[in-house]
């Protein structure tokens, strides 16, 4: 997908860049590939397969879930900064958290939100298992959201905790998820979640599935959730 392409399908979801926006996008590829040279942050370094698979797939989050209007949002395990940073740029009213268990990523994200000359971006090296613990932060958030590969119940035990009552969880899922909400139905219930709306659709261009799934908190998370770092992964709520 190239820049031209990818501000006209953004044009036609009502999303219309200014040219300081379309510059933030700019110099976000040139610092990914720079610094990717130096640390493992992606495997598409092509500018064609970030502005798709990076860029607009992060913004596709924002078709099916209004980002319109202020708000805080926590993305869990961002990576290099995938979907929060791109959201950011063309929403810039959010307040974004971020966090990441990897420092290394995080001096990539705070230098390039230096870069880009972002506000309201707070940066968290930490695990989610941990962070969701934080007195201040549990249960604090509008949306969390995560672009990851990790199962949904997985996912959802990791991310929940710090969605605020009456807030949202979207997760962003490439394959197939029906096997998964099946399974993650039981997760989603005990963390205090329901699920709302799943949308399935096609990336252009490429045409490989993208799920996006709105799940909304209507309870309080039990307090033991979540449970230790790494046990969500080995023993997940199924």
């Amino acid at each position: 997908m190239n820049k031209e392409r990818f501000l006209q399908l953004l044009e036609e979801k009502g999303i219309t860049l200014t040219p300081l926006q379309i510059n933030q996008f700019d110099t976000y590829f040139r610092l990914l590939v720079e610094w990717n040279e130096k640390m493992n942050l992606t495997a598409i370094t092509d500018e064609e397969g970030v502005y798709l698979k990076h860029f607009y797939d992060s913004i596709t989050a924002s078709f099916y879930f209004d980002l319109t209007k202020e708000q805080s949002l926590c993305d869990v395990g961002a990576g290099a900064g995938f979907p929060s940073i791109p959201l950011k740029i063309c929403f810039p009213h959010l307040k974004v958290s971020i966090v990441d268990s990897l420092n290394k990523r995080i001096t990539f994200l705070q230098t390039l939100v230096n870069a880009l000359e972002l506000k309201d971006v707070s940066l968290y090296h930490d695990r989610a298992e941990t962070f969701g613990r934080i007195p201040e932060l549990r249960e604090s958030f509008d949306l969390v959201t995560a672009r990851a590969v990790a199962r949904l119940s997985v996912l959802s035990e990791l991310c929940m905790p710090l969605v605020k009552e009456g807030g949202h969880f979207v997760p962003m899922k490439a394959a197939s998820v029906k096997e998964e909400m099946v399974s993650a139905k039981k997760a989603i219930q005990t963390l205090g979640g329901k699920v709302e709306e799943v949308h399935s659709f096609q990336l252009p261009l490429e045409e490989s599935e993208r799920n996006i799934i709105v799940i909304k908190k209507t309870k309080p998370t039990p307090k033991k959730y979540p449970r230790k770092p790494g046990t969500p992964n080995k023993m997940p709520l199924e």
